[in-house]
């Protein structure tokens, strides 16, 4: 009917058509060019008679499948988006790709970067990369991937390759449709499965959207919300009066916002990403890791050698994870009490913090039917007689959504979004989105205190984008940082704290994948790769169960990945266009297992897009252990190729492979370097867990903060996130940092009410407290 509007017309996570996107990429006309030579370059037109290999998905194939394999990837339209992307990495990066991009347009500067390949026996003899036949351009990207001397290029070729695909299988039409989503067997969830979607917006009444307010409505804003506000027109800003300000509404400032709420105390919540419920996922790739992730899921090592996913929308990385809900594991109580000296982690507040988390997520530890991967992963336990354990969820038993990375667009997950933050507002507490925080504020503290300076709040401002001009000056009695273990070092530090801890100790829980195809002919597995829950079952090899084994051999954890399309072509290996669009034409149908590490090693935070890491070679042995393990549950499983991540498209065919030929193959897996690596292939790393950044210490010599998670060097300013963490904790971290959260706030809430009134807090609930006569 004219005029009638569906829910995706009016969808916040749906991107435009691209062609009426606006390009801001800075290239000149001549990088243009070569960008637009490289693209084709990665993906090439190729002949109809090519599409009919053994391999391909279909035989024979289909109109689509066909249509894949001839696009091509010289669209200027293309270009222009990878552009775009391309520009607002790292500074040095940016810097980087473009003077090759325009070194490639010249005939001297292409001879330089691609050799005697850009010769000819014609007149003008030396060629520039886009003059050169599509196959020698090919031929470079190839020579690039593998060089190891002159490693800028092998970077350049990583970052060209990963962001190429990542737009092309990004890309959508007014319909939000892509033709190559088709070809390769993926489509959208069904509007028809979401009945469980919320309608309303359960924070609607704590929250503001700075993204649509001006300065004067901000006032109006803030004072009906109940916060006491003067506008200060001499500095341009506001000043706003709470008793607690938390930066970050992810596991950490999500729990604390209800503690410290449910406490009587009047909270302000500040968080940069916007706000979304069920209904206004799309779970439509592109849009979705530019809104709910940061830096739209494009971070990394400086060395481009791990690929870092973190969470940026209300509810942090609890809107965005796989929904794994795991218990800190006793061994790591023990040793965070015992070694580190925090009894914390050994009391019994804590376990029954883990409880109380349980409960208020909603955990259920039964799954109902399980997705394509996970039933490889069991199948492939079962069949080698390794142990496979089901994993507890934050959602219905018969929780079948595969798009919860993107946001659940069934609503039936239980992030902070739908859970304490809900609590939080039912009893005051205010939230503002599209508000990034900008340093503490500090006073001298009083003559003998135990810390020089007393945090007084926080300043603030809208993110870029709003109506807002003025800042925020927000006084409060505590001050917490909740902005995970990427950011709340980068805030303490732009702050002015020096403790030598802060963005130290950053530890990934590294993890490399491995995959393997089951053709759809395997009926007696159905599914697709895309479909079902995240993660409902894992592999575990401990040391402690081999006796006499040493406590770092041998430690990892084998799960399942979520992987759209997008993030499916950038990981997987290029070797050649032809190969990558067999490869990605089987997409639906190929499993992936991802080995997880308790790693040794450790990074350092050097500012909001810079970290570095560096690997102990006990990782590289669990990584190696893990990712040979992977593989051989894969082959039980049954598929009919295996392979790992590794740049050279390492794999083997496992119809008729011999045993000793499958253990050749397995001894040649290890884990190389990443792209900046001196190794001749290289792998790329991935996390979605980053801990430690301002750890827990028994002492100011130990840790950034103490064992209540207070600034050794600010009186009232804290941490409560998984930058807490002493060390990493060896499984996926929500059900930790929540508990660690709710301890940490407990005893804020019981601190700030014994000051205020004589009263108490205890475990978040108001009570009254034996006033001391004497």
């Amino acid at each position: 009917m004219e005029g009638t509007r569906t829910r995706r017309d009016c969808h916040p996570l749906l991107r435009r058509s691209s062609s009426g996107d606006r390009y801001q990429h800075g290239l000149s006309h001549a990088q243009l060019r070569s960008l637009t030579a490289v693209c084709e370059a990665l993906l090439p037109p190729l002949e109809v008679e090519d599409v009919a290999i053994s391999g391909s998905r279909e035989e024979p194939p289909s109109k689509s499948l066909q249509a894949f394999y001839r696009v091509s990837g010289s669209d200027a339209r293309l270009a222009e988006e990878v552009g775009t992307l391309l520009g607002s990495g790292m500074p040095e990066a940016v810097s980087l790709l473009r003077v090759i991009l325009w070194l490639l347009s010249t005939r001297l500067g292409t001879l330089i970067l691609c050799g005697l390949v850009s010769l000819s026996w014609r007149f003008p003899f030396v060629h520039s990369y886009p003059d050169l036949p599509l196959e020698k351009r090919e031929q470079v990207l190839q020579r690039w991937n593998r060089e190891n001397f002159f490693r800028p290029l092998r970077i350049a070729f990583a970052l060209f390759k990963v962001v190429t695909f990542h737009v092309f299988f990004t890309r959508s039409n007014e319909n939000t449709e892509n033709p190559a989503w088709d070809a390769i067997g993926y489509q959208l969830p069904a509007e028809e499965k979401t009945p469980k979607a919320h309608k309303e917006r359960p924070l609607e009444k704590g929250i503001i959207e700075m993204k649509d307010e001006t300065d004067a409505s901000l006032l109006r804003s803030l004072e009906q919300k109940g916060l006491t506000v003067l506008e200060d027109a001499t500095h341009d800003l506001y000043k706003v009066e709470c008793d607690v300000v938390i930066v970050g509404s992810g596991s950490g400032g999500g729990v604390a916002a209800a503690v410290l709420a449910s406490s009587g105390l009047k909270v302000v919540v500040l968080e940069k990403g916007n706000y979304f419920v069920a209904s206004d996922y799309s779970s439509d790739e592109g849009p979705s890791m530019e809104e709910l992730y940061e830096a739209r899921g494009f971070l990394s090592t400086v060395d481009a050698k791990m690929m870092i996913l973190a969470g940026s929308t209300v509810g942090g990385g609890s809107a965005v994870n796989w929904a794994a809900c795991i218990k800190t594991p006793p061994h790591v109580l023990r040793e965070w009490d015992e070694e580190h000296k925090l009894p914390l982690f050994g009391s019994a507040d804590y376990l029954s913090a883990m409880e109380t988390v349980w409960k208020r997520l909603g955990v259920t530890e039964k799954c109902i039917e399980e997705g394509f991967q996970n039933k490889v992963l069991r199948r492939g336990c079962e069949n080698l007689g390794l142990k496979v354990e089901g994993v507890a969820r934050n959602s219905s038993e018969g929780h079948y959504c595969g798009a919860c990375g993107f946001g659940c667009p069934t609503g039936d997950k239980r992030g902070t979004d739908t859970t304490w933050l809900v609590d939080a507002v039912d009893h005051g507490a205010v939230i503002l989105t599209g508000c990034r925080a900008e340093k503490f504020f500090f006073e001298d503290n009083r003559p003998g205190a135990k810390r020089g300076k007393k945090c007084l709040g926080v300043i603030a401002g809208a993110v870029a984008g709003s109506g807002v001009g003025k800042k925020l000056h927000i006084r409060a009695r505590a001050s917490i940082s909740s902005c995970g273990s990427l950011l709340t070092p980068v805030l303490m530090a732009s702050s002015g704290l020096k403790n030598p801890h802060i963005g130290k100790n950053l530890h990934l829980h590294p993890a490399l994948m491995a995959w393997g195809y089951f053709p759809e002919s395997m009926t007696d597995l159905k599914g697709r790769t895309f479909e079902g829950g995240l993660i409902t079952s894992l592999h575990k090899m401990a040391a402690s169960e081999e006796d006499g084994a040493d406590p770092a051999a041998r430690e990892f954890l084998i799960e399942t990945p979520a992987l759209g399309p997008a993030a499916f072509a950038s990981l997987f290996p290029w070797v050649s266009g032809r190969d990558m669009k067999e490869r990605v034409s089987r997409y639906a149908r190929t499993a992936h297992l991802f080995a997880l590490v308790r790693d040794r090693g450790s990074g350092t935070v050097v500012d909001a897009q810079r970290f570095k890491y560096r690997f102990d070679p006990s990782d590289r042995e669990n990584l190696r252990a893990g990712l040979r393990q992977a593989l051989r549950i894969l082959v039980a499983a049954g598929a009919t190729e295996v392979g790992t991540h590794r740049s050279d498209g390492q794999s083997i065919r496992c119809k008729g492979v011999r045993e000793e030929e499958l253990e050749e193959f397995l001894d040649g897996v290890a884990p190389v370097g990443g792209p900046y690596s001196r190794d001749e292939t290289w792998n790329l790393y991935a996390t979605a867990h980053q801990m430690g950044s301002c750890r827990m210490g028994a002492s100011e010599g130990e840790g950034a903060v103490d064992g209540n998670g207070e600034s050794w060097e600010a009186e009232g300013l804290f941490a409560c996130d998984a930058s807490l963490f002493p060390t990493a904790v060896g499984v996926n971290p929500m059900i930790t940092v929540q508990a660690t959260a709710y301890c940490v706030a407990g005893q804020i809430a019981e601190t700030l009410l014994r000051e205020r009134t004589g009263r108490t807090a205890i475990n978040g609930h108001v009570g009254e407290a034996e006033t001391d006569k004497s």
